[in-house]
């Protein structure tokens, strides 16, 4: 019998091994990235919010974007406010803006807001996604949207680790009456045989506007029943690991030009960027490689 060899000598352990020899090759020049903001934010309040999260599914933070922000985003967002969802997941009295890094550059501020970045540090590996961003404004008289959690679509059976997280930031008000999104605490560790009952505690999630709710992606969630005159609108982005497939094709939505004027956040968040060894090259080259040099690089 041969002596054991702990896999070295096994030709897979070799390719393993050359494999992670290249991790580091496509990410010399452009390696990970990481927001300088979001590491400076306070890291006593970001373990208390934490712990939330991780125990309930969800956080919710007050106050987080200021009044010009705000008013950035509905001015920006009026214009392309008009069709109605196609059905009662959209919902047929909301109005939903898609592809916002190409149309709303106010939404930029809300998807890369330095906390909710340095949550998604804790939660996902580097050069994390960018899954979808909408602006969803749920009109007077609109119905519940059914319950329902993000990341459903990934075939990976529950319980298991989210494997995408989202943030819903309160434009307008949210009260119980207009529409607040609502979830069941805890349902993020919840199996494939359980689903909402009547029974179970749903939250709604009253803030004013500027605040944001944080949550992951297999926690049971809704946008609420709207029973007033009024609309309540909101901005919504989902993120992703970085080795699973966005909702959202940002390649083909947003334009060449745009993408040379962007952050370094929102760079890395919409995927120029590689997860080791070379998820999302180019021509075998990082993706970064083949857009316009950018001043100071």
């Amino acid at each position: 019998m041969s002596e054991p060899t702990n896999g070295r000598n096994d030709p897979q352990f070799r390719e393993i091994k050359s494999f992670a020899e290249f991790r580091g090759d496509l990410a010399r020049t452009h390696g990970f990235t990481r927001s300088e903001a979001a590491a400076a934010v306070d890291q006593d309040l970001l373990n208390a919010q934490h712990e939330t999260l991780l125990r309930d599914g969800y956080v919710v933070i007050e106050k987080l974007m200021p009044e010009e922000a705000l008013d950035a985003l509905r001015s920006a967002a009026t214009p392309y406010l008009e069709k109605v969802g196609r059905n009662s997941f959209e919902g047929e009295r909301t109005q939903r803006i898609y592809g916002l890094p190409q149309k709303l550059r106010a939404a930029d501020a809300y998807v890369t807001h330095p906390l909710i970045l340095a949550h998604l540090d804790r939660l996902f590996m580097p050069n994390y996604l960018l899954s979808q961003a909408q602006v969803i404004n749920i009109l007077g008289g609109s119905p519940a949207q059914p319950l329902h959690i993000d990341d459903g679509f990934y075939p990976w059976p529950r319980p298991r680790p989210a494997l995408s997280a989202a943030t819903v930031f309160a434009i307008d008000d949210f009260t119980a009456d207009n529409g607040a999104t609502v979830a069941i605490p805890g349902s993020h560790r919840w199996g494939e045989d359980r689903t909402p009952r009547d029974d179970d505690e749903l939250i709604s999630a009253v803030m004013p506007a500027g605040s944001c709710i944080l949550f992951l992606g297999n926690l049971w969630h809704g946008g609420g029943e709207n029973r007033t005159d009024g609309s309540r609108l909101a901005l919504t982005a989902q993120y992703c690991e970085p080795w699973l497939r966005t909702q959202e094709n940002y390649f083909l939505s947003v334009e060449r030009e745009t993408v040379a004027d962007l952050s370094e956040d929102m760079l890395r968040l919409l995927g120029y960027s590689i997860h080791p060894p070379f998820m999302g090259m180019v021509n075998g080259m990082h993706p970064k490689r083949v857009l316009p040099a950018r001043p100071g690089s």
